[in-house]
């Protein structure tokens, strides 16, 4: 094998090695204006759109994830890597599949598990990560928060009693 091939297999493999998420695509019928507004967009979540040969994506892929994938590498497949945010992600391609008509979801790989097209459209109906995190400091907060407001309930209830027994005791009788 040629030198550049080899540099552009070692390339992608320490791509996906960092990746969090790989999601596959069809891209024919993407125009070079398309794909490149497509990549702007990705860009700014810190996520790659790459068109490589599937015979290098294949050698770049990890030996246990080859055979999960092998089935959709038969057309022009593009590849999108990232280590962020896959719901963010997935809701530019959802956006831009919807105007442009042109990007077909294949296959996804997230952390190890194998997405189906079904898959990655559902985690565009997921919130965004921020939401989820408050959406779960909320919910392991709420207990914290109801048992202090009764603990003050019980000690105000407490200095009411005391008070009233310092009232009594000072009036005179």
């Amino acid at each position: 094998m040629r030198l550049e091939k080899k540099a552009i297999i070692n390339e992608l493999r320490t791509g996906l090695e960092r990746a969090s998420f790989v999601i596959l695509a069809d891209y024919r019928g993407l125009k070079v204006r398309q794909g490149e507004e497509l990549r702007r967009r990705l860009a700014k979540l810190g996520v790659r759109f790459h068109i490589v040969k599937n015979s290098f994506f294949k050698l770049a892929l990890p030996e246990d994830h080859r055979a999960q994938v092998a089935d959709v590498l038969t057309s022009p497949t593009a590849i999108i890597v990232g280590a962020g945010d896959v719901v963010e992600t997935a809701k530019v391609l959802a956006g831009f599949q919807q105007e442009q008509r042109v990007l077909t979801i294949k296959r996804g790989l997230l952390d190890g598990r194998v997405l189906s097209p079904a898959d990655v459209d559902a985690l565009t109906k997921l919130p965004a990560r921020p939401v989820l995190l408050s959406m779960l400091v909320g919910t392991v907060a709420a207990p914290m928060t109801q048992l202090a407001s009764v603990l003050k309930q019980k000690v105000t209830s407490l200095v009411y009693v005391i008070k009233a027994v310092q009232e009594k005791k000072e009036k005179p009788q």
